[in-house]
């Protein structure tokens, strides 16, 4: 008798969480349905989160354009402000938006979570208007460094946050699809910025005219991201549970807000999957698995 109670005991420490999730799904269907809210099976319309992500990846577009646009003027650049043939100078025009760019990114998951998702891309906005103003109207070198560092900080908080909304906002079966989009942007304003750099040799101070350009962009990100929807996950780990409803709605439509909350309380539960260590990493069964396979690899390479 105690054999068979230890055995039932083991079977039940071996189920993985995965299955009882499953479990927990079972019942927060019927829990709908009993309800009497409808469960939705087909896929919501993609048409209601394309603008969202679209606004969304103009901070990625205007991540490649800020990467590439002195590389076309650079020279003309450096006639004007006075530092021609000084190698250092240019070195540091073209990549101290790096150096904006990594204090930008250091602190974007604390300013998207602090703050949200849309006023964080506000914020990426912001910078990338007032650097790209300095940089165009600057008359010396000091002037192009500042105003390309004060860039760099915008160019470090947009992806990151990008990345994030594209995630919560897109509906499943095309959060791939969106995702690329970010890396697309980018390609965009990389080869934006050299085409626009094209007559830079023959009409004088069109490099100012190079940056004046970017300012639009960012200003249609900072107005337009009024009128996106927030992050329904950022939402409701704030608490704000109706807000999130609402914005599900204008994101997938009315008929999947509800099992898209559900997902959100299975998530918030932690049920997706095994909590696994860092020491299980070095040894345990994830390692066991990994030395096995190890071994096999050695053996064919023999």
């Amino acid at each position: 008798m105690w054999g068979r109670q230890r055995e039932a005991s083991m079977m039940y420490k071996r189920t993985s969480s995965r299955d009882r999730s499953s479990t927990f799904d079972v019942e927060e269907t019927t829990a709908l349905v009993q309800n009497g809210t409808e469960v939705e099976n087909t896929n919501p319309s993609w048409k209601l989160s394309f603008p969202h992500v679209l606004v969304a990846t103009l901070s990625s577009f205007l991540f490649g354009y800020h990467l590439g646009v002195v590389n076309e003027p650079l020279e003309s650049i450096s006639l004007d402000l006075g530092f021609n043939g000084n190698t250092l100078a240019e070195g540091l025009v073209v990549s101290m938006c790096l150096g904006g760019a990594f204090i930008g990114s250091t602190l974007s998951g604390w300013i998207a979570d602090g703050v949200g998702r849309r006023r964080a891309f506000q914020l990426c906005a912001l910078p990338m208007i007032i650097g790209a103003s300095i940089s165009a109207t600057t008359r010396n070198l000091i002037g192009m460094l500042l105003g390309r560092f004060v860039v760099g900080t915008g160019m470090g908080l947009g992806p990151t946050v990008a990345a994030l909304y594209v995630t919560e906002v897109s509906p499943p079966f095309v959060r791939g699809t969106y995702g690329a989009f970010i890396q697309i942007a980018t390609c965009l304003g990389l080869m934006g910025s050299l085409l626009i750099g094209i007559p830079v040799k023959e009409i004088a101070g069109w490099w100012r005219i190079c940056f004046w350009v970017s300012i639009v962009p960012a200003a249609i990100l900072c107005l337009a991201m009024v009128f996106c929807a927030e992050s329904p996950h950022w939402l409701y780990k704030k608490g704000r549970t109706a807000e999130a409803e609402a914005e599900f709605e204008k994101l997938l439509g009315g008929s999947h807000v509800k099992s898209s909350l559900a997902e959100l309380s299975k998530l918030d539960r932690g049920d997706d999957g095994d909590i696994v260590k860092f020491e299980e990493l070095l040894y345990g069964r994830h390692f066991r698995g990994r030395y096995h396979a190890l071994v096999y690899i050695l053996e064919l390479l023999e």
